[in-house]
């Protein structure tokens, strides 16, 4: 029941669904409180609501931003609190009294300078919004941009704000206990002295030194920056909060590049959870400033989603530009209609140019280059099972998609099933469930049907902890944990707290990487993956939710996976172990093969998962699977070969296309001064640095 009211509730956890009932229960007992009237009564309510509220609030709850919409917001419950605090007074018999005059002078003045407050913290934060903002950009020593206001100030001011009538609130309760105004008093100066205070706090942020230049001023140094760094090749990036993925996922290629890369992103929140890097970053929200930013030396912009931003960047005729995408796979969106708007499209094998020919959406054979997968090198080819360690097999379903098919995602109908065979097998196997980070976004049946599964796991988990037959050694995964300890203490310390990121201006002022640092950072994050799976045993079931460990290091430590018709598998299949893809559609073995072209080497399984023995079968006895040399040619045909390494091959198509764009330039430079077109041929000639 609890769970079904947290789902209905919209919230995340049976805490945060307690803490949203004590505070709708706790207005209700505020009014009865002050109509009886006790104080004891109402002050026990008002604690429930302030601390209710405030927890609400922390966590981020649907529910507190929901309130908002319908005139129940912030600033609305605080008064109500105020007004049902005044009605206990009258109800006392206070109303002659000056606790009462004081109680209702104090709370106008309290709600008078909240008007001044918000303004201010709205100009604070209209002035230090950027116009672009940036990563591994030095603008700092461009143009100055100030300090922000301390990070108490700004964080949850209005909250801060209206907490501040707690000193208000307590006195007169006591007072209208003790019937003494003395304290009443002593809160109401406290609450007011600190109102304005706060207010006259923020006010220096908002003239003189203290404000950042004009979005004109910006808008020059980046060009200024740009016109000295002269960038090359451009990864082009629009999407929501939970896309940022896809961007993160190309950020070591970009790195990787021969040419002086840049990275473009269009949306704030992208920039907010993109990964480290050392690679530029140029975050412009407004497309009119991207189409006036000095982009001229780049030649090759490449695009990992198919979005409407794109637009602003595909007009600029000086470059080529190259859809890349976030994953290959035989979904539909990988053989998207709007990719023939780019000059190339990019894609890891010849089953991507395939993929193409077959859907027949315009994009020619011509343009179709294949670069292998860069983002798969940190992926471990198949070792076996070590002598002693029972088999691992990871279940990484998709998530439900936007249209809802049944047949998207494994989870809705054959989740619970291949979940109970795994954890039943003979010998045993150990189960890592790592769902999509998109699960139950769009389907509350999936996000039903991923709690279930979630449930399993969790049980076999505790229920194998108890089993004679599986011990662990307890002082290494302590250790390990110790060790786990230790690294998040450092990355935390060099990543710097909460209060060390800034605002979005000094992050742009700042945000240059230390090279040591990143460097650091990032053995220290390998450690921490070791120690991870160090910390608890080889047995252990698993359910791995977040950003890490990331997915390929759960390929890594798995011996077989199942998922559904996703990038996942594509991705999987350059270990070369054994894996199962679910025909949740019921389309038939032969037919699922033939729209599918990752689970030709897969063993199929239907919603009933009664295949998962052959998939158990392959990874106990790697010498008799049958799908073994399947495997290696698939791999060929959707990954490339192994050699060159993919880094080499997308560096070639990059140099390649730089050139075709720096023909074109020469083509038509030639053109507008002669007023004669030049051929393809002799723009090619005069634009390559060998000839002549």
């Amino acid at each position: 029941m609890i769970s079904t009211a947290i789902r209905v509730a919209r919230v995340g956890s049976a805490a945060e669904l307690a803490a949203a009932v004590l505070m709708m229960l706790g207005f209700p007992a505020l009014m009865l409180a002050a109509l009886v009237p006790s104080v004891p009564a109402f002050a026990a309510a008002a604690v429930v609501t302030y601390v209710a509220d405030h927890y609400l609030h922390r966590q981020g709850s649907y529910l507190v931003n929901r309130l908002s919409k319908v005139r129940a917001g912030l600033s609305i419950r605080f008064l109500i609190r105020q007004l049902l605090l005044i009605l206990l007074l009258a109800r006392m018999d206070l109303s002659d009294h000056l606790i009462f005059y004081g109680a209702i002078a104090c709370f106008i003045a309290f709600y008078g300078l909240q008007a001044p407050h918000g303004a201010v913290v709205t100009l604070i934060r209209n002035r230090r919004r950027m116009p672009v903002a940036t990563r591994n950009v030095d603008l700092g020593s461009r143009i100055n941009i100030p300090d922000a206001p301390p990070f108490g100030l700004l964080e949850r001011s209005a909250e801060k704000m209206l907490h501040l009538d707690l000193f208000a609130v307590v006195g007169l309760l006591i007072s209208a206990q003790l019937d003494s105004a003395v304290a009443a008093f002593i809160g109401i100066g406290v609450t007011l002295f600190l109102g304005t205070f706060y207010v006259l706090a923020l006010v220096p942020y908002i003239r003189g030194t203290k404000i950042p230049p004009t979005a004109e001023v910006i808008l020059e140094a980046v060009d200024d920056w740009l016109h000295e760094y002269q960038p090359q090749t451009v990864l082009c990036f629009s999407g929501s909060k939970d896309s940022a993925y896809q961007v993160n996922m190309w950020l070591e290629t970009m790195e990787q590049l021969d040419t002086r890369p840049l990275v473009l992103l269009r949306e704030r929140v992208i920039l907010q959870n993109l990964a480290p890097t050392k690679v530029p970053v140029i975050c412009v929200p407004g497309g009119v400033h991207l189409m006036n930013m000095d982009l001229s030396s780049v030649r090759v912009a490449l695009y990992a989603a198919n979005v409407g931003k794109n637009i602003h960047l595909l007009r600029v005729p000086t470059m080529k530009h190259v859809f890349i995408g976030h994953g290959d796979s035989d979904k539909l969106a990988s053989v998207n209609p709007f990719s023939k708007v780019y000059d190339e499209v990019w894609t890891a094998g010849r089953a991507g140019r395939d993929r193409y020919a077959i859907a027949d959406v315009g994009v020619r054979d011509d343009d179709i280059v294949e670069v292998g997968r860069p983002q798969l090198a940190p992926i471990q080819t198949r070792q076996g099972v070590p002598e002693g360690r029972i088999p691992t097999v990871l279940y990484a379903p998709t998530w439900e998609g936007w249209d809802n098919d049944p047949g998207n995602t494994s989870l809705l109908l054959a989740g619970e099933n291949i979940v109970k065979k795994l954890l039943k097998a003979d010998p045993p196997v150990r189960v890592l469930y790592k769902p999509h980070p998109f699960t139950g976004t769009v389907s509350s049946a999936a996000g039903s049907a991923h709690r279930k599964v979630t449930a399993l796991v969790e049980k076999a988990a505790a229920q194998r902890a108890t089993d004679p037959r599986f011990t662990a050694d307890a002082a290494a995964q302590t250790r390990a944990k110790a060790d786990m300890a230790r690294i998040e203490a450092r990355i935390t310390e060099l990543t710097g707290g909460a209060a060390d990121k800034g605002d979005e201006a000094e992050l742009t002022r700042d945000g240059v990487v230390d090279l040591a640092k990143y460097e650091e950072i990032a053995r220290l994050r390998a450690e921490w993956n070791d120690a991870y799976w160090q910390s608890f045993g080889t047995f252990e079931h698993r359910v791995i939710s977040g950003a890490e460990p990331r997915l390929y290091d759960c390929f890594n430590v798995s011996d077989a996976m199942v998922s559904d018709i996703s990038s996942v598998v594509s991705d999987f299949i350059a270990s070369g172990k054994p894996y199962a893809v679910t025909d949740s559609a019921q389309l038939g073995v032969e037919e699922f093969k033939r729209q599918n072209t990752a689970v030709r080497a897969a063993v199929i399984l239907s919603n009933k998962a009664a295949e998962l023995g052959e998939l158990l079968a392959a990874v106990r006895a790697p010498d008799a699977d049958p799908l073994a040399e399947d495997r290696k040619e698939l791999k060929e045909y959707l990954l490339g070969p192994d050699e060159p390494t993919s880094i080499e091959q997308f560096n070639t198509a990059v140099r390649d296309l730089a050139l075709k764009s720096e023909a074109r330039n020469v083509g038509q430079e030639r053109s507008a001064a002669t007023g004669d077109a030049a051929s393809p041929s002799e723009a090619h000639l005069s634009a390559d640095p060998t000839v002549g």
